[in-house]
């Protein structure tokens, strides 16, 4: 592993996976144990061997299957029972015999839950963490203890809070963490606490932050610059409640506003991959406006802010995306000026060649358009047509004549108002492709995917890419300001082939109409990416 000096410790696959709506499979968090190796982290919590059967099957598979570059596995566990000697205690045994290298004990802290949660005395708990740590560093095995209710204990009896993280560190633990187990605490609290508790112990000490009050990231940054030398963190700030601290964040903070040498050389910029493919295996859409990772965290919306950086993009970046691995991006809405409309096209791959007419017109149309309930912001391949077609370029492989749509729905015999139903949809398109008139009528599940399957059964013929599209997102909002089923409606559409997605938006006085207009764009834009010849005049 790394320099020993500094630990990012990371907890996703036990703190995170309490999050409500993650349940993680032991494939899974072998998946995500070798992304945050990736990452660099110094050490990666796998679960609690002996009290969890999913955990002790990490333990036994990730000894065979991972091969860890940076990271240490270390296995959680709690100090001895009451009354019970470490050495006989089955769930300090199965710690033992996890083959982590590293165990993290969670111990108490705060007199309240010693005497009503333990239900035991003060001096017994002080034995419990003292015989444990010992025990398992007997055994070859490095011990960090997490004081949990810490900040909670110390504000109710410092003292015996204090004597808690000296028996700890006394027995050999090598770092004691500080756990704001409620999430209560402020920047400035935890601060100072860190400060009393280092000059009082002269123990190395950890910090652990829930961010009940928003304040996680805040905090651990607050605890390092009070000495802390350990932060654990949860990737995308991942668990139980609202959260822990992010890993992300407090690295990102902790490299490149503080200069602090945290991870391996060439894993920074790992960050946003690491980030979104976690989020893939726990299911859960990557955070959009998540510091640092999020695909806005470097987006820009505002005409003033295109305009200078167009001159500098540090002008309004806190850091250069690349460094996280992320990308800047721009976005094209009515607050768009010239300069937002140039660096789009230019990020798609179109030189507008400094013609500030063409730049206005694209302007003035796409404002014209989402004062009509268009938006841009999320549909890349739209603008990309618009664009193309204001420079003279416009990509159309087929001509629309007209469409339509029937649905019929059955009520089986006798059902309820909230019973079983048989519904069948049909869609008719008729088009021009390549100068010949084609009709093609398709069943489907709903008029989108009715019309989505007449599309194709029209050109397949022709262009024989479009097996390999698939629509894998569809999305439908009633416009502000509209009223009830009389309201226009925006849809976006999303597809992929395999090597990409893209997303094309429509809108209409009707979900039907709008995906319609979508659907449209998303065949000429896939066609477009297979490299099918542009048709001026089909």
């Amino acid at each position: 592993m790394r320099n020993d000096g500094f630990h990012v410790f990371d907890t996703t696959l036990r703190d995170g996976a309490q999050r409500e709506g993650i349940n993680l499979r032991v494939s899974d968090k072998l998946a995500i144990a070798a992304l945050l190796d990736d990452f660099g982290v110094g050490f990666i919590e796998g679960g609690w061997p002996g009290a969890n059967p999913k955990d002790t099957e990490f333990f036994q598979r990730a000894s065979q299957e991972l091969s860890l570059k940076h990271a240490q596995l270390t296995a959680f566990g709690a100090t001895r029972r009451a009354g019970v000697r470490a050495a006989d205690d089955p769930m300090v045994a199965a710690l033992r015999d996890s083959g982590a290298p590293v165990v993290t004990l969670v111990a108490k802290s705060d007199d309240r839950h010693v005497e009503r949660a333990l239900r035991t005395t003060l001096d017994e708990n002080l034995a419990m963490i003292a015989d444990t740590v010992s025990y398992l560093r007997e055994h070859g095995q490095r011990v960090f203890v997490d004081c949990e209710h810490f900040f909670d204990g110390y504000r109710h009896d410092p003292s015996y809070a204090l004597d808690v993280v000296r028996t700890a560190a006394g027995a050999g633990a090598d770092v004691v963490i500080l756990c704001d187990t409620n999430g209560g605490m402020l920047p400035d609290d935890v601060f100072r606490t860190v400060t009393e508790v280092r000059e009082a112990t002269g123990a190395r000490l950890g910090m652990h932050a829930q961010d009940d009050t928003g304040c996680a990231v805040a905090n651990t940054l607050a605890a390092v610059d009070a000495g802390a030398t350990h932060v654990q963190c949860t990737a995308n700030g991942y668990g139980e409640r609202v959260g822990n601290a992010d890993l992300f964040a407090v690295v990102g903070a902790l490299t490149l506003k503080r200069g602090m040498d945290v991870l391996p050389q060439g894993c920074l910029e790992e960050m946003t991959r690491v980030s979104h493919a976690v989020a893939e295996i726990v299911n859960l859409a990557p955070d959009t406006h998540r510091p640092y990772v999020g695909v806005s965290a470097f987006a820009h919306k505002a005409g003033l802010h295109a305009s200078a950086i167009k001159v500098d993009p540090d002008l309004y970046q806190h850091t250069d995306p690349a460094l996280v691995g992320n990308t800047m991006r721009m976005l094209v809405s009515d607050m768009a000026g010239r300069a937002s409309i140039e660096l789009k096209a230019q990020e798609l791959g179109l030189d507008l060649a400094g013609d500030r007419a063409l730049s206005g017109r694209v302007v003035e149309r796409v404002k014209g358009l989402e004062l009509s309930g268009y938006s841009f912001e999320a549909a890349d391949a739209s603008l990309e047509l618009l664009l193309r077609e204001e420079m003279g370029e416009p990509v159309r492989y087929f001509e629309t004549e007209s469409w339509r749509v029937i649905t019929e729905r059955r009520p089986r015999d006798g059902a309820p108002l909230f019973g079983a139903y048989e519904s069948l949809t049909e869609a008719t398109v008729k088009l021009t492709v390549k100068g010949e008139r084609v009709i093609a009528t398709a069943e489907g599940n709903g008029p989108v995917n009715a019309l989505d399957r007449a599309l194709r059964s029209s050109m397949e013929g022709v262009y024989t890419a479009l097996a390999g599209l698939e629509l894998v997102d569809y999305k439908v909002r009633i416009l502000e300001g509209s009223s009830g089923t009389n309201a226009i409606t925006r849809t976006l559409v999303t597809f992929s082939d395999g090597a990409g997605e893209w997303t094309t938006v429509g809108v209409g006085p009707n979900v039907v109409d709008a995906s319609w207009v979508a659907l449209e764009q998303a065949f000429n834009y896939g066609l477009l990416r297979q490299g099918y010849p542009r048709e001026r005049d089909v």
